[in-house]
């Protein structure tokens, strides 16, 4: 009996292949890329539990175990990495509102064409390379020739080193992150918000309901979903900051609270050769992420229903 269901469940399956096999050849691409560049080279992460050699190769490298984790967890720099990456990662997730209030608000607009114009002008910085925002953020902030420190100096305030100040670092760091995907990241709540049905606002105004009021009880709950998911997966890289932005605004003056995880890890890694050892640093990351992941993942479906999986 159980092998019969199984043959009419693969049989329905195999039908249904057949009948959509156009979506299955439009999917294959994706799934040959994330098959080549994310789970073959899965198998070098054995290397975390072994002492790797490169003349030796991964299988003839010795194996020692938790070694490297342990070397992580009692060195001197762990609890100042963990705290970095935690801290700078939390401010990020404090910002997470702001693309919703941005779309929300750009859906509000009536004037069309200064509609499109906001949206240009917002989302446009999204295209500019992290090297020249970095640039950009290095020039206006110069001590000495700095536009924005020319202005604090204008209305006799003094000028301050933001580039070299541990305490400024983080400050600097998100909001020019903000800036430049803030426009980018409203533009999926904006689609979300364009399927609302406007008959629910055309019955909310008949019924005296104002602007706000009609914000806070159909668009967002409309949106609601779209931004469980956003939320969910940005934890799912809560701990993965880009490690472009930081070392390019490293400096041994601010690195009280610009060392982080992946920062150690290109160093470590790429810089002294430590591969086992970044590799086990990395991988303990990927595995805090896999944890908040599955952990949001599971609250997120319970209280409102709407989860990844």
């Amino acid at each position: 009996m159980g092998s019969t269901l199984k043959r009419k469940r693969l049989a329905k399956t195999w039908k249904s292949v057949k009948r959509n096999w156009q979506l299955y050849l439009l999917l294959l691409p994706t799934l040959v890329f994330f098959t080549i560049f994310h789970y073959i080279p899965m198998y070098g992460v054995q290397i975390a539990f072994k002492d790797f050699y490169a003349n030796m190769g991964i299988i003839g490298s010795p194996w020692i175990g938790f070694g490297h984790f342990e070397r992580f967890f009692e060195s001197y720099y762990f609890w100042r990495l963990l705290k970095n990456t935690i801290l700078l990662n939390l401010y990020q997730l404090l910002l997470f509102p702001l693309p919703i209030i941005l779309a929300l608000m750009l859906n509000e607009l009536k004037n069309s064409a200064f509609k499109k114009w906001s949206q240009t002008l917002t989302y446009a910085p999204h295209f500019i390379s992290v090297v020249v925002v970095v640039g950009m953020v290095v020039a206006f902030l110069d001590p000495i020739t700095g536009i924005v420190n020319l202005a604090i100096k204008g209305l006799g305030g003094e000028a301050i080193p933001f580039l070299t100040s541990p305490e400024w670092f983080r400050h600097v760091y998100v909001w020019s992150g903000e800036w430049q995907s803030l426009g980018w990241g409203t533009i999926i709540y904006l689609a979300a918000l364009a399927g609302v049905n406007p008959e629910l606002h055309g019955a909310a105004k008949v019924d005296g309901a104002t602007a706000f009021q009609r914000i806070w009880h159909i668009n967002i709950p409309s949106i609601l979903p779209t931004i469980v998911i956003l939320f969910i997966l940005n934890i799912g890289k809560f701990m993965s900051i880009g490690f472009e932005k930081v070392l390019l605004m490293q400096n041994s003056l601010n690195s009280e609270t610009s060392d982080i995880i992946q920062t150690f890890v290109y160093e470590t890694g790429l810089l002294e050769g430590q591969y086992s050892f970044a590799a086990a640093v990395g991988l303990f990351d990927s595995v805090i992420n896999i944890i908040l992941l599955i952990l949001v993942n599971y609250l997120a479906r319970r209280v409102s229903e709407n989860s990844l999986w």
